[in-house]
């Protein structure tokens, strides 16, 4: 089977893309389900419950999020009533929604999706580690193919999440930092990896930001309301081939598109 998983979408231009191109992606990789972090899809930060709709409606499968999932209060009402819609599962306490995702492929096979968040730079929460350990005892035998959403910031506690999970999900893949990394590859054990796919939006920009509010923040110091950048659209993200019958990961390939420097960029 091939799984498809979209990087963040940052906001109206990123939605744009995504809505145009979805569908020519999933052709093209004979798509058997598709994941897109959406957790900046609302003016940069956050989602909403009509965009939580509107994404689904494209042909997404499950949609993960992030440090942002909070930003907009609307949410709290489609993380209880959409499964579809996931928060990371190792925030403290009991927030409205779950992590953890289980239903099946276009070809009927069982699946698990797992969105967790990192602690290195980041707001402190419960230690993803042990949020791994105890989700796979939930799964249990229900699935063998395990995607996990790793959302950090550190490139180190995404590839200690990496190694510690390989051999027992199908893949862990990045998110968070917009920036797309060249180390897509399959782990020793049968788990495909990759440190962050990259973001879904505006790339003429600072991770989505306008060049020029990102560079008055970094030489005033001074606070600096940000804006979505418009320029450069593109769909980043990655396609994994996996055995539905071990769960073990075949392949990985991460893809910019249409790709940087094409005369077909928007």
């Amino acid at each position: 089977m091939k799984f498809l998983f979209i990087g963040d979408v940052i906001g109206k231009p990123g939605r744009d893309v995504l809505a145009a191109r979805l569908r020519k992606l999933q052709r093209r990789y004979a798509v058997d389900f598709t994941v897109v972090n959406a957790e900046n899809s609302a003016g940069g930060r956050g989602i909403t419950p009509q965009i939580v709709d509107e994404t689904l409606d494209l042909g997404v499968d499950v949609i993960t999020s992030g440090n942002h999932i909070w930003a907009q209060s609307s949410v709290e009402q489609s993380l209880v009533s959409e499964a579809r819609l996931l928060r990371p599962d190792n925030y403290p306490g009991r927030p409205p929604g779950s992590g953890l995702y289980i239903g099946t492929t276009r070809s009927g096979d069982s699946i698990a999706v797992i969105n967790l968040q990192g602690r290195v730079f980041m707001p402190p929460i419960d230690c993803p580690l042990a949020a791994i350990d105890r989700l796979l005892d939930e799964i249990g035998s229900s699935a063998k193919l395990i995607f996990l959403d790793m959302h950090a910031e550190a490139t180190s506690e995404k590839l200690s999440m990496g190694w510690y999970c390989d051999g027992r999900l199908t893949a862990v893949l990045g998110t968070h930092t917009h920036v797309p990394t060249a180390d897509a590859r399959v782990l020793p054990g049968g788990t495909a990896y990759c440190t962050d796919v990259g973001m879904t939006g505006p790339y003429d920009s600072v991770i989505g930001t306008r060049p020029d509010l990102a560079i008055e923040r970094l030489r005033t110091a001074r606070p600096v309301r940000f804006q979505v950048a418009s320029g450069g659209l593109a769909v980043a993200g990655a396609v994994v081939e996996a055995d539905p019958a071990t769960g073990e990961a075949i392949g990985i390939e991460t893809f910019v598109d249409p790709p940087f420097g094409s005369d077909s960029q928007e």
